[in-house]
């Protein structure tokens, strides 16, 4: 590309971004967009760095590289941001169950538009992984590929069942002091790591465990958070928390699950996940001045907006995008970084090569299924901006639409 075209694509970055920007309105606190934003991208780039689909002959399995290369493990805390957003989840949540209220919406009027925004983009993703999963295996593909791979793909969708659970719940959540739901998670895990209980009993701290940085949202949303302190005391208090956990109690120090490890931190939650996650909603707390100023920048805000436009899209289809460039890699042969091992640091120089690969692919997937997302409007309906968090705000992720 020529200096001149190359000057033009900027120029039409900043007037499309500008567009943006001008038609946000000024009451909008864009941290909460910069914060889900976050932690969306960083669950798909932790999914695409520590999630390996080897080749073993015909069959595919999975392996992950904290298992050869320990040493990798602070990966795990980087990308593995499920806490905040289930914190803006929370705090978007009881603002607009609160603003609902105001306006006399009904209960499940104001639920049932909630949940149609996070279940429809799931329809398109059932419907795909259906098919595909009966092709492969009338075409002779071996049971277990098929079923790693449906498995990798569906996996999203715990995350929408108890975001979707704690969303329904948000009425009887509003003002639950997070400290109890934590209290759970501590006896359960007493239960079952210090007392022998029956394993089962960890998946009570599928619901309570996310349920603490929902509640804190809720705080957020009362004005509670507000003042840096709070920020800082889940910060250290979470930190050390979870340093004493990891050191003393035995908890992994891996915040993902790591094949061919005893106990999982995520699956199911455990008490360690629960504070170091503490640890990040004090810091993504302590960061909003800071987002609020970056987000003054317009390429920066529009970057962020179409992020949250197209979140649950992005999130859903992330693993397919993997699987699909891990299958196609599969016609030209073994490819490093991709089909081998991950045990070396040949391969981790190899996969962040394919990081983009897997971007392109998902942004195939984006373009032929966002649809599903934005209602699936067709083009003869007049496109919307971005709406403010404001009292009249409805919706889970920020809605935006190309001036």
């Amino acid at each position: 590309m020529t200096d001149i075209g190359v000057r033009a694509l900027r120029q039409s970055v900043r007037r499309g971004a500008g567009r943006i920007g001008a038609a946000t309105p000024p009451g909008r606190d864009r941290a909460v967009d910069a914060l889900r934003a976050a932690a969306v991208l960083g669950v798909v780039l932790g999914h695409w760095l520590v999630t390996a689909l080897v080749s073993d002959g015909r069959a595919l399995r999975t392996a992950s590289p904290l298992q050869h290369m320990p040493w990798l493990t602070p990966v795990s805390w980087m990308f593995q941001t499920l806490a905040v957003f289930f914190l803006v989840g929370g705090h978007v949540a009881t603002r607009s169950h609160a603003s609902a209220r105001a306006r006399g919406i009904l209960y499940h009027r104001w639920l049932t538009a909630r949940l149609s925004r996070l279940f429809k983009p799931v329809a398109a993703v059932l419907t795909l992984w259906t098919v595909a999963a009966v092709a492969l295996l009338l075409s002779g593909t071996e049971f277990g590929t098929v079923r790693t791979m449906v498995k990798l793909a569906l996996s999203p969708l715990w995350f929408l069942v108890v975001f979707a659970g704690l969303t329904a719940a948000t009425p009887l959540l509003t003002r639950l002091n997070p400290l109890w739901p934590l209290a759970v998670v501590l006896h359960v895990d007493l239960l079952r790591f210090g007392l022998g209980g029956p394993s089962w009993l960890g998946w009570v701290n599928v619901a309570a465990a996310w349920t603490v940085p929902y509640t804190l949202g809720a705080a957020w949303t009362r004005g509670e958070l507000e003042h840096r302190r709070a920020g800082w005391v889940l910060l250290g208090g979470g930190a050390a928390a979870t340093a004493a956990l990891v050191a003393w109690a035995g908890y992994p120090a891996a915040m993902v699950g790591v094949p061919g490890e005893g106990v999982s931190n995520l699956d199911p939650p455990t008490l360690a996940v629960v504070t170091f996650g503490l640890a990040q909603c004090g810091l993504a707390l302590l960061l909003r001045e800071r987002l609020r100023r970056a987000m003054r920048r317009p390429v920066a805000w529009a970057a962020v907006a179409l992020v949250n436009l197209s979140a649950m899209t992005v999130f859903l289809w992330h693993q397919t995008a993997l699987m699909a460039t891990t299958a196609t890699g599969l016609l030209i042969g073994r490819l490093p970084g991709l089909h081998t091992r991950p045990d070396d640091l040949g391969w981790v120089g190899a996969r962040l090569l394919w990081l983009p690969v897997f971007a392109l692919a998902l942004t195939a997937c984006w373009a032929a299924f966002r649809s599903f997302e934005r209602g699936g409007g067709g083009r003869g309906r007049r496109s919307r901006v971005v709406r403010a968090h404001r009292p009249s705000d409805r919706g889970t992720a920020a809605k935006t639409r190309h001036v």
